[in-house]
């Protein structure tokens, strides 16, 4: 029996944990789009791309969640300009995520640290219980779109939002490099096991432009995720090209998207809203597809 088979069954036969997983559940058929952005390897501008993503969806008049289940390095507050952020504390004593917007609220292990450098030390069922209350104690209330910034690989923090988000997608973000590209066939191989689809793949640090002359410099190579996509037959979502405003940006929690919106990268960032928009609708009406063929199947057999 697998480790997820395991928990399933433990919140089946736990009291406590089903009236949570009801709960959970109530609370998740209120957002009607769930991606988590996922990485195979560190160092690739995961949280970059989940954080502008996030940006640009609220920017199109979304309602958007942004968690930040990276337990062990919680870079959301930062690159936000939260770092001072305060939970919404309730008249009804319920508590809702930090606002960065009107459009946009997110939630992060960080307001809940006594010190924002204090490690956090926790083995596998803390985690897994922590990215539960996340859900289960904040009220997100309705929203178009919950984004999840997910740490990189696939252990314990994207196994407990495949369990506890069963309709979760996935946008799996990659560099060009050969050694990133193999990690990524591990993440795709992740989303198979679990039944996750996936939205598509992103190529960030795909080229940079010259300041000077204009032209584009494959510093980390180019083209190898869409190649990538190609292979597997999975949609391909963009290419973010590599700009030192996207760091001086993220440490300066102004992102890029909406600090600089007639760049040539917050373009490239709205063209990976735009496709992420368009591939999860894709997904879901291909979903319910499928949903009316086995009805209409099972109907044919009685």
């Amino acid at each position: 029996m697998t480790k997820g088979a395991d928990k399933k069954d433990e919140i089946t036969k736990n009291p406590v944990l089903r009236e949570q997983d009801e709960k959970i559940k109530s609370k998740l058929d209120q957002i009607d789009n769930k991606i988590m952005v996922m990485s195979g390897k560190g160092g690739v501008g995961k949280s970059t791309v989940a954080i502008n993503l996030a940006i640009g969806l609220s920017l199109e008049n979304f309602y958007v969640g942004l968690l930040d289940v990276d337990l062990h390095g919680p870079n959301v507050p930062k690159m936000l300009g939260v770092e001072k952020g305060e939970l919404q504390r309730r008249p009804d004593g319920t508590v809702g995520p930090v606002y960065y917007s009107p459009n946009l609220k997110f939630m992060s292990v960080e307001p809940l640290l006594p010190k924002k450098d204090s490690a956090v030390m926790w083995r596998g069922p803390l985690k897994m219980s922590a990215i539960r209350q996340f859900i289960y104690d904040i009220e997100w209330g309705k929203l178009d779109y919950l984004v999840i910034d997910a740490p990189p690989g696939t252990g314990d923090e994207p196994m407990t939002i495949a369990q506890t988000i069963p309709d979760a997608f996935a946008v799996v973000v990659t560099t060009p490099q050969e050694v990133s590209l193999l990690d990524v066939r591990k993440s795709i191989s992740f989303c198979e096991q679990v039944g996750m689809p996936v939205v598509g793949i992103v190529e960030n640090m795909s080229g940079m432009l010259c300041p000077h002359c204009g032209k584009t410099i494959d510093v980390f190579k180019r083209g190898g995720g869409v190649k990538l996509a190609e292979e597997l037959n999975i949609p391909f979502l963009g290419r973010i090209p590599v700009d030192p405003r996207v760091v001086t940006t993220g440490d300066a929690g102004k992102p890029i998207i909406a600090t600089y919106p007639n760049s040539h990268t917050a373009e490239a960032f709205e063209t990976l809203v735009r496709n992420v928009i368009n591939a999860t609708q894709a997904i879901k009406e291909r979903l319910i597809e499928e949903a009316k063929e086995r009805q209409k199947a099972k109907k044919q057999m009685k």
